[in-house]
């Protein structure tokens, strides 16, 4: 049995590669399956780890073309790998995430943004799923569905309500003021006044 560290570790790799996959698909907009291949591996050398390499990116496109994310197009008898409108979402929220993990503002604005939802017992891969994501930017849980967050981060849940299909199940709200913060304010490293 695996260890549960193990298990998030291997997910977070996997999520990783898949992220990188896409990402490296939308800048160039379209590649050639062998650019995505052979090439990247020729950098490698000859080690055991450029099979498992190999291995591994077809592995991921593959899980991309099943998710719908990308396809694969033929044009003069070559493949191409395109992202689809389901994959430049997928994309557009990533980027968002590194946005908001990297770009944080210098100075708060006094206001926090607060992210509560309702959702279904019978959608609960989904709420699981945005806990997850609220998790990895940094929102710090106030109750079992409702977070908190100091910086502007509209866009982000918009992209996530989006593709989750879940508008008329979270709300966002900026506040101007939250009774006891001291606990907040510690735990983002805010300034006190």
């Amino acid at each position: 049995m695996e260890s549960v560290e193990a298990g998030a570790k291997k997910k977070r790799q996997r999520r990783n590669l898949r992220n990188a996959a896409l990402m490296a698909i939308g800048v160039a907009g379209i590649i050639t399956v062998a650019a995505v291949a052979p090439n990247m591996f020729q950098m490698l050398g000859r080690t055991g780890a450029l099979a498992r390499l190999k291995y591994r990116s077809k592995g991921i496109l593959a899980r991309l073309k099943q998710r719908g994310e990308i396809e694969f197009v033929e044009h003069n008898g070559k493949k191409y790998i395109r992202l689809t409108d389901k994959g430049e979402r997928v994309l557009d929220i990533e980027r968002r995430r590194l946005d908001l993990l990297v770009n944080k503002p210098k100075k708060w604005d006094g206001r926090y943004r607060l992210v509560m939802f309702d959702i279904p017992e019978k959608r609960k891969k989904i709420r699981e799923h945005l806990r997850f994501e609220m998790q990895e930017i940094g929102f710090l849980r106030i109750q079992d569905s409702v977070w908190i967050y100091p910086y502007d981060c509209e866009e982000f849940i918009a992209l996530l309500k989006a593709d989750l299909h879940i508008g008329k199940d979270i709300l966002y709200a900026v506040i101007e003021e939250i009774e006891n913060d001291m606990r907040i304010r510690k735990h983002f490293n805010l300034q006190t006044n």
